[in-house]
């Protein structure tokens, strides 16, 4: 006779339910050393993603300086965080804000350069001030 509970026919047991008392195995999996490799990948990520940001503040300060400085920041201030959940919500919003920033960034990066090509296309390339050449 068919059961009235539907269990997961792969594995045959019930869904698991995290509550605070079943994430022990979790927090002994988050505290091992592949947490401090996804948060060293992220901070390297983010170093790489901000030297692409050459322009200056209305300060006359880079931007990738000060991102630079930002992410050490922050990653100084979490490195004390013990719960495993909260450090594992960091990480994922981490690396989503900076495939977030990669997207926009590539493509403003690719309309400049659309538009750069049809410029050129429509002979309409403009010389350093603006200037037709």
């Amino acid at each position: 006779q068919a059961s009235s509970k539907k269990y997961n026919t792969a594995i045959n047991m019930p869904p698991t339910i995290i509550t605070p008392s079943t994430t022990a195995p979790i927090t002994r999996h988050l505290r091992s050393s592949v947490t401090k490799s996804e948060a060293l990948s992220l901070y390297r990520d983010i170093l790489r993603t901000a030297k692409h940001f050459h322009w200056c503040d209305e300060k006359g300060i880079p931007w990738h300086c000060k991102l630079r400085a930002e992410a050490r920041k922050e990653f100084e201030a979490s490195k004390e965080e013990k719960d495993p959940l909260i450090i594992a919500r960091m990480l994922v919003t981490g690396r989503e804000c900076v495939k977030e920033v990669q997207r926009k960034f590539n493509d403003a990066d690719r309309k400049c350069w659309e538009r750069i090509q049809n410029d050129v296309n429509r002979g309409g390339g403009a010389g350093v001030g603006g200037r037709q050449q």
